[in-house]
């Protein structure tokens, strides 16, 4: 077994994520990004299981474990592995003098080993919680022809993508110079919608470590400016939208929309089959479609623009908390 970053190059993880069909957030970069913001990456490996585990620090020598959209490779049918697998993960955790682990399996609800990953997780002592990732998405399928993939939108979506291209918007990608604007549309969008975005250098590191092979920056010009960008990331056959933006002025020109074609044009162009719209409203499928018309608070407002590129709903299993210390679990709860 693995257990730590000095043991395993990146070659041979990524390698491993690849083979295990992992997500973006299992990925060596990842890890590292998140290693320069307060969190340290440790790669863990048992047999064919293996998850990259992050660790935040908190005052007295204290952490929280976590381990986004993984771990990888297990058979959740196999008591056996589980149980060692698992075994590894608290020996990991109680060394870094974790209060509590929380895992975010990359498992659909409605996947055939949901069920018995859910089972599986309680009977190990795991209790069903909050997530950090948004446990909702919409999932646009791109393995098809381009205009198959108009016909599937809303016609008003399709509508808005030609008003762009009509009115003059034009999509180009951006470098690492160009990082910089779209951080302060970022701080534009943040403050209009009431929402929190990274730092400019946190989307520089991003950039730097995934750009060109796994990350695009798109940027959106209409009459000399840029109004509108965002970031699309991908690996194995799905791309992901993280982050996107757009300033005040000039919204009538339907920038954004644009923006998303060409992103899945480029993930496309890279081999993926699935974009993922990364974040709506953690509800089920009918009340997001009886409510988004009123709704505007937390994820509300960004369903309805993303609901029109015709992708199917995806919700995952959801987090799950394993407590070492009861008592301090509980303060970090409250003070969040």
């Amino acid at each position: 077994m693995s257990s730590d970053s000095s043991s395993v190059s990146q070659t041979l993880w990524d390698d491993l994520v690849a083979r295990q069909q992992g997500h973006l957030l299992q990925t060596w970069a990842w890890g590292e990004l998140k290693s320069r913001f307060g969190w340290q990456a440790v790669r863990l490996q048992a047999e064919e299981a293996a998850a990259q585990v992050l660790f935040r620090r908190l005052p007295l020598g204290l952490t929280i474990a976590y381990v986004p959209r993984g771990p990888m490779g297990l058979d959740w049918a196999d008591t056996r592995q589980c149980r060692a697998f698992f075994s590894a993960l608290h020996a990991e955790a109680r060394r870094r003098r974790a209060v509590f682990l929380k895992l975010e399996p990359d498992l659909p609800l409605d996947a055939p080993a949901a069920e018995t990953a859910r089972r599986i997780l309680q009977e190990a002592g795991f209790a069903p919680a909050d997530t950090i990732q948004p446990r909702a998405s919409l999932v646009v399928p791109i393995d098809r022809p381009e205009p198959d993939i108009l016909a599937a939108m809303k016609q008003k979506t399709r509508y808005n993508i030609r008003l762009a291209e009509k009115r003059g918007v034009t999509v180009r990608q951006g470098g690492a110079e160009d990082v910089a604007v779209f951080h302060r549309l970022s701080l534009t969008t943040a403050e209009r919608n009431r929402f929190g975005v990274h730092s400019l250098p946190y989307y520089q590191t991003a950039f730097r470590l995934f750009a060109p092979r796994q990350c695009a920056l798109l940027l959106a010009d209409y009459e000399g400016l840029v109004i509108a960008g965002l970031m699309v990331f991908r690996q194995g056959q799905t791309a992901y939208y993280l982050y996107g933006a757009s300033d005040d002025a000039h919204r009538n020109v339907m920038a954004p929309y644009l923006l998303q074609w060409e992103a899945m044009r480029w993930a496309r162009a890279q081999n993926c089959t699935r974009y993922d719209l990364w974040g709506i409203p953690d509800e089920d499928l009918p009340v997001l479609e009886a409510e988004f018309k009123n709704r505007q608070d937390g994820l509300w407002g960004v369903y309805r623009f993303k609901r029109g590129f015709g992708g199917a709903y995806v919700r995952m299993l959801g987090g799950f908390d394993f407590v070492y210390r009861p008592l301090l679990y509980r303060l970090y709860r409250l003070r969040r």
